[in-house]
């Protein structure tokens, strides 16, 4: 059983829980980070992205994102 970091982990249910509180479930309600509410919203940028990339939530082409 693979062992994973715990910080990444954080970091991901931290991002999806201020997306959830704040509704951003659209691209109409489309958040930045910053105002979800998650702390140092530029650091771990390649967890973010792996969350884009996985379609787990969406990044609009005004840089703000939801969960869909």
């Amino acid at each position: 059983m693979p062992i994973f970091p715990p910080i990444p982990l954080i970091r991901i249910r931290t991002i999806l829980n201020k997306l959830r509180e704040c509704g951003a479930t659209s691209a109409e309600t489309a958040c930045t980070l910053r105002e979800a509410g998650v702390i140092n919203p530029d650091g771990f940028k390649r967890i973010t992205e792996q969350l884009v990339e996985r379609n787990i939530i969406h990044k609009t082409t005004d840089g703000k994102y939801y969960i869909g």
